[in-house]
């Protein structure tokens, strides 16, 4: 059914103020999963911070243009569901990535990340990206183990100088 102007231009426009405030953007194909697997993706999507939107390839391309995502223009061909990551890049990536395993009709067809064109072969580049947290704990676990790599070079030596002495 034909979409009335109005409509066209209400849908670019939150498609655009999405893409405004995304850290990453993924182009996927959904033909053939069951429209509950969707609702369960959607549902995961808004938990993680995921906005998720089907959009006919015209004005997907109208409402990316002149941003950092109209990279992916090349890809909308078909069926097009955008996912805009808001709160962190990999988000999206990481949701598909895991509902494509149980999905085989699922198919992610690019992606995008900081204005960059990612192919949906290097789809594991943004869903392997640690979260905050997991980023803070590697640090964290790196430090102490500087730390503790120092102390035990300062007994050795400190045990080394008093051999010497004695």
């Amino acid at each position: 059914m034909p979409l009335a102007l109005e409509g066209k231009k209400a849908i670019v426009a939150e498609v655009s103020e999405a893409a405004k405030d995304a850290l990453s953007v993924v182009v996927a194909d959904s033909r053939g999963v069951a429209v509950s697997k969707m609702t369960d993706l959607r549902k995961q999507a808004r938990e993680n911070g995921v906005q998720i939107r089907v959009v006919r390839n015209t004005l997907a391309r109208r409402a990316l243009a002149g941003t950092q995502w109209e990279c992916l223009n090349e890809s909308f061909v078909g069926p097009t569901l955008l996912a805009f990551s808001s709160e962190h890049p990999g988000a999206a990536a990481r949701l598909f990535k895991e509902f494509g395993k149980d999905e085989k009709n699922f198919e992610v067809k690019a992606l995008a990340y900081e204005g960059e064109f990612i192919p949906a072969s290097d789809l594991d580049r943004l869903a392997t990206l640690p979260t905050y947290d997991e980023a803070i704990a590697k640090l964290m676990s790196v430090m102490k183990e500087a730390s503790a790599g120092k102390l035990v070079r300062t007994l050795a030596a400190l045990r080394d100088q008093k051999e010497e002495a004695a």
